[in-house]
């Protein structure tokens, strides 16, 4: 069996939950300015108060997985991401430390706000920055990170920094409009609309560039007749934004939220192919970058015990907690 290609499917699957799950939660802190009113801000804030801890266990199992399966690839990452990694993590913290006291006084609210806000956003341009330094390529020799402390900061890294944002954003919106009544929920309706069509012109954005800037991309989506196939992603991308708006438009509550995460998925596989089969692109394959057989094994008897189980946990807390949110119910009532 393919251990190393096994367990880079596991960590991808890993990486994808948090998006898709941490990604709306994110999203809502960062729509905070567009709702000035406190209790609006309550009831955004209570949509998330039962998961948003929760969905954080799959961003330690990415990264955990990452060090343990792939340990190559993550000695050359982490100097090379060193900088916007620390910044996500004081962001998350940050957002955690704002989430619990921002409950816990009424003189001191706007700071924890603030504190939301501020968290949640470097940690969401942060993850974007990752992605676009990864993408741009880094820089290896012998086997380790060859090049200086700032080159993940281009303008295509702050570009795609600003995409996941907006995408978060959107994620957030759709997430408040499922959950949310009457006026809230208009404003979410409306937040939704402006970050769809945002984050449907940056995923063409960075689509356009990368085949430009990287010959290996170009010819992988554009090589004929072996390439026809691919052009289904594109496709069908295009197919889930008209989804997307048409939802958003006929003002339906759940459908949006499902086609933002479908606009996610798709953006996600087609990040997967143009740089498959690499870790670190161009440089090292997950085959170079993987622990030994033995090892990789024995972590996945235990990935097969535990992810049934976070899976079930996860799926559980959300079905408890389904349905619209009381805006007369508090998060420490």
């Amino acid at each position: 069996m393919d251990y190393a290609l096994i367990w880079a499917i596991l960590i991808a699957v890993a990486v994808f939950a948090y998006v898709a799950l941490d990604g709306f939660d994110l999203g809502i802190a960062m729509l905070f300015p567009w709702f000035k009113r406190e209790e609006h801000r309550d009831v955004m804030m209570n949509t998330v108060a039962p998961v948003w801890d929760g969905n954080e266990t799959w961003l330690v199992l990415g990264g955990g997985g990452l060090l343990a399966v792939f340990p190559l690839a993550f000695a050359v990452l982490m100097p090379a991401l060193y900088m916007p990694v620390i910044a996500m993590l004081l962001g998350l913290i940050f957002r955690g430390v704002a989430f619990e006291y921002r409950f816990k006084t009424k003189r001191g609210k706007p700071i924890w706000d603030l504190s939301f806000m501020i968290g949640s956003l470097v940690a969401a341009l942060s993850q974007g920055i990752m992605l676009g330094a990864m993408l741009q390529g880094i820089k290896v020799v012998d086997r380790s990170y060859g090049g200086g402390w700032f080159d993940w900061l281009t303008p295509f890294s702050l570009f795609c920094g600003l995409a996941v944002v907006v995408g978060y954003m959107l994620l957030g919106s759709t997430w408040l409009v499922m959950k949310t009544r009457g006026e809230l929920q208009q404003r979410s309706f409306r937040a939704a609309r402006i970050t769809a069509l945002l984050l449907a012109l940056s995923i063409a954005v960075v689509s356009l560039y990368l085949p430009w800037r990287d010959a290996a991309i170009a010819e992988r989506w554009f090589s004929f007749p072996a390439s026809v196939w691919l052009w289904t992603l594109p496709l069908t991308l295009a197919l889930v934004t008209l989804g997307l708006l048409r939802s958003l438009t006929r003002e339906h509550e759940v459908a949006p939220y499902l086609w933002a995460l479908g606009l996610f998925f798709l953006s996600f596989v087609g990040f997967a192919i143009s740089i498959f089969p690499y870790l670190v692109p161009r440089s090292i394959t997950l085959w170079q970058a993987a622990a030994p057989d033995n090892s990789l094994v024995f972590l996945l008897y235990g990935a097969v015990i535990l992810l049934p189980i976070i899976a079930a946990y996860t799926g559980y807390t959300y079905w408890v907690f389904r349905g619209k949110v009381d805006p007369d119910a508090g998060y420490h009532d």
